[in-house]
């Protein structure tokens, strides 16, 4: 399950994954329409729907990957909660995406620009925030920072 703003650059491994069964999930009908025109795979499924209620039952995922897409949701504490639940025993959260007080311009920048235009959705955690959040939910947390983005893989 993956929330894709874009998949440029992605669509070319996503058609190479034929043995995977991949469900790109986003809120956007719009952004998923425009997906599909671009990946045709019988294997690749779009859904439209909300990281805060996912359609999809308890541990039914082995992979859950989101591309820059937390710092959008308005409630991250729900969509931190809903990874986990559909997320195999043993399974992967990879995510990278904004965290806050690691570099000023940015937070300048999302607090006036990027939270204004409805593009980022705050409140966004800190590097320690995300940290404890994680330890909540996983076992094995692999986590980089770079500047105000983190990255990391987690294992439930």
């Amino acid at each position: 399950m993956g929330k894709y703003t874009r998949i440029d650059g992605y669509e070319e491994k996503w058609k190479s994954l034929i043995n995977a069964d991949i469900t790109c999930l986003d809120y956007s009908k719009d952004m998923l329409e425009q997906a599909k025109k671009r990946i045709k795979e019988n294997h690749v499924h779009f859904v439209q729907g909300d990281v805060g209620n996912l359609p999809a039952e308890d541990e039914t995922y082995d992979i859950v990957l989101s591309m820059n897409g937390f710092h959008a949701f308005p409630d991250k504490k729900k969509a931190f909660a809903e990874t986990n639940r559909v997320l195999k025993k043993d399974g992967k959260f990879i995510a990278c995406f904004y965290i806050r007080n690691k570099s000023k311009r940015t937070d300048w920048l999302v607090k006036n620009i990027l939270s204004k235009k409805g593009w980022f959705t705050p409140p966004f955690p800190t590097e320690e925030e995300l940290t404890g959040i994680l330890q909540q939910y996983y076992t094995v947390i692999d986590m980089h920072v770079n500047d105000s983005m983190v990255f990391f893989e987690c294992i439930k």
